[in-house]
């Protein structure tokens, strides 16, 4: 049963997965590391292609994260000139399609997540736990396809009364960040204004698809020492740790000088 809302000018807070709740970024990242590494060797022994390695610092951050699975392929591939038929989201880890692709690197990212379980971002779930006792809704948006097993993995799926990931949006035809189809939705399913409602991200992709939905504040959080690109693409506030942000009553700080009512 959710507690009684305290005296606050804003309603819900939507997170983000990886990288602001779950420390899956880099799970997420080595994945995609290495089924586009193997793609590229093929590509070069098959068709004489020279080899240029997919990097996190620059491909992973460019053109894959926070992006729906398949849509990161196709930009990554894009990126290089290389053009494959799109398949379906049924192909074969093995076939040579976009899904394919997408299919391969998800068998990787589960094989770990098995393997190794999930760590947390604890100042992250403390916040949450303040929130939920002063009766603010929660909600989770990811573009991520395994976002509830990794929820379950970590005991948090409790936490949130809404999750928005790449399954649902599949489902509902949502479009992927930087569109804000994802936070519109699980505002849509909390009953709350977007204009009171707080999105917390660490991509350029989310901080863009906050900013596009014109939510209340956006949240952006610099894993990547990132700070300057995701303020320059909607942020309203930068931080490497959500530790940094000094509580509730900051939030509400920052609607009282900047309330909007639509």
């Amino acid at each position: 049963m959710s507690k009684q809302m305290k005296n606050h000018l804003f309603q819900a807070v939507i997170f983000d997965l990886d990288g602001v709740i779950t420390k899956t970024a880099l799970v997420h990242s080595s994945a995609w590391c290495a089924m586009f590494n193997d793609y590229l060797r093929y590509r070069e022994k098959k068709n004489g292609e020279p080899f240029r390695e997919f990097t996190h610092s620059f491909d992973y951050l460019q053109f894959i994260d926070g992006k729906p699975r398949y849509k990161g392929v196709d930009s990554f591939l894009v990126s290089r000139g290389i053009s494959i038929p799109y398949g379906d989201p049924s192909d074969d880890p093995d076939k040579e399609t976009i899904c394919g692709l997408g299919n391969k690197k998800n068998f990787f990212f589960n094989e770990v997540l098995k393997r190794d379980g999930v760590e947390v971002y604890e100042s992250t779930i403390l916040l949450i736990r303040q929130l939920k006792d002063e009766g603010i809704k929660i909600g989770v948006a990811s573009s991520s396809k395994n976002c509830r097993a990794v929820l379950e993995r970590a005991g948090l799926l409790e936490l949130f009364e809404t999750m928005v990931d790449g399954l649902v949006s599949a489902q509902l035809g949502l479009r992927g960040k930087p569109e804000p189809d994802i936070f519109i939705t699980a505002s849509d399913n909390m009953g709350v204004l977007y204009n009171l409602t707080v999105i917390v991200e660490d991509a350029v992709s989310g901080v863009q698809a906050g900013k596009k939905g014109g939510f209340g504040l956006v949240l952006g959080i610099a894993r990547e020492g990132n700070s300057k690109e995701l303020k320059k693409n909607g942020a309203d506030i930068v931080m490497e740790d959500i530790s940094e942000l000094g509580g509730i009553r900051n939030i509400d700080k920052w609607f009282q000088l900047h309330l909007k009512i639509r």
